[in-house]
């Protein structure tokens, strides 16, 4: 059996039983009904995934994802190609915001090759799993064969299960790869089939020439691909992204090993709805973590039936929103599991 049909039978709706015990729980605690807010459901659904109210998240692992896109020959980016390969070199060096991001959090964090383009030296510190260099330019031809599509999924479950087997207890994952909010802005129109240009954002600051192409890429790449974009793996096939597909893989892999995993901005949102597409049940398993200024984002959280856990203005990608979104759920898991009881503390209930 492959291993994607695997993975996805595995992965099992989350028990609402659990949600209930949990809702109960929080009642029990010393403060008032509801008074955590939102932290109150982000435990119940940890405990839900978990099937334990014996919660942990004291070991957070970030995987960052990185891999370059053909559709960079469109013009679709204010920046160039080369500047996936440096960032990734940046992220070794510790240099970069994700990395700032996740000292300061106390977060693992794993950097991917899953198809850079320019040859990255070896590194102790990057997992090689290079599937091609880059994707195809999808105005003329898929973005990914088959094999390579499967290729990174695969790369992202075996990622996620590895993680897993190291003891991790709370996931997320992001990505760098420049040219991919026109691959998210692409699924995200092949998705919800709404416009084009209720879809498509401005990226990493593209001008309005630069909008104008992104938005013509997308048009020509959806009437290219018309025949085939009636599956999520067909959509993500056709004008997705390596660094994407790894990150679907990633989610469907977190959710059958029954990890919260944290999703970052639009490309990483992109890919989990994507996974929601393949497997509805992973969707009970994902966290969104931030409203990034990228107006497709919304449609994916409607798509997930998800409010962001936070609202920035941040549109950085990178993991960064992830970073600080498990940051909330920790404490929601320390609160669950560390508060007394009214009948342990002697105090009154209501």
């Amino acid at each position: 059996m492959k291993l994607l049909e695997k993975t996805i039978q595995e992965i099992h709706p989350i028990d609402p039983r659990w949600i209930d015990s949990a809702t109960q729980r929080q009642l029990e605690l010393t403060k008032p009904p509801g008074s955590l807010g939102r932290l109150e459901g982000i435990a119940n659904r940890c405990a839900a995934i978990r099937e334990s109210f014996e919660l942990t998240a004291s070991h957070p692992r970030i995987v960052l994802f990185a891999a370059d896109h053909g559709v960079c020959a469109e013009g679709v980016s204010a920046y160039a190609q080369e500047v996936t390969a440096q960032m990734v070199l940046n992220f070794l060096r510790g240099g970069a915001a994700i990395n700032a991001f996740a000292r300061s959090g106390g977060i693992e964090l794993k950097v991917v090759d899953a198809g850079v383009a320019t040859p990255l030296p070896l590194s102790i510190d990057l997992i090689s799993r290079r599937v091609a260099p880059g994707t195809r330019n999808f105005c003329e031809a898929p973005a990914m064969t088959e094999t390579e599509t499967t290729a990174a999924l695969e790369t992202g479950i075996e990622l996620a299960s590895d993680s897993a087997m190291a003891g991790c207890d709370l996931l997320g994952f992001g990505e760098m790869g420049i040219g991919n909010t026109t691959s998210a802005s692409a699924i995200a129109a092949a998705l919800t089939r709404e416009p084009i240009a209720a879809v498509v954002g401005c990226g990493a600051g593209a001008d309005d020439a630069c909008m104008a192409r992104k938005r013509s890429a997308i048009e020509r790449a959806l009437a290219l691909h018309a025949d085939s974009l009636g599956d999520p793996l067909g959509i993500l096939r056709c004008v997705g992204g390596l660094e994407i597909a790894a990150m679907c893989g990633f989610c469907l892999g977190a959710a059958a090993r029954r990890i919260p995993a944290v999703m970052d901005g639009f490309i990483a949102t992109a890919a989990a709805a994507l996974a929601a597409r393949l497997c509805p049940a992973s969707s009970g398993y994902l966290f969104a973590s931030h409203r990034s200024a990228e107006p497709g984002h919304a449609y994916f959280f409607a798509m997930l039936e998800q409010e962001p856990l936070l609202q920035l203005g941040m549109r950085l990608g990178e993991g960064t929103g992830a970073a600080l979104a498990m940051k909330l759920i920790q404490a929601a898991v320390a609160a669950f599991t560390g508060m007394a009881t009214f009948a342990t503390a002697g105090v009154s209930n209501k």
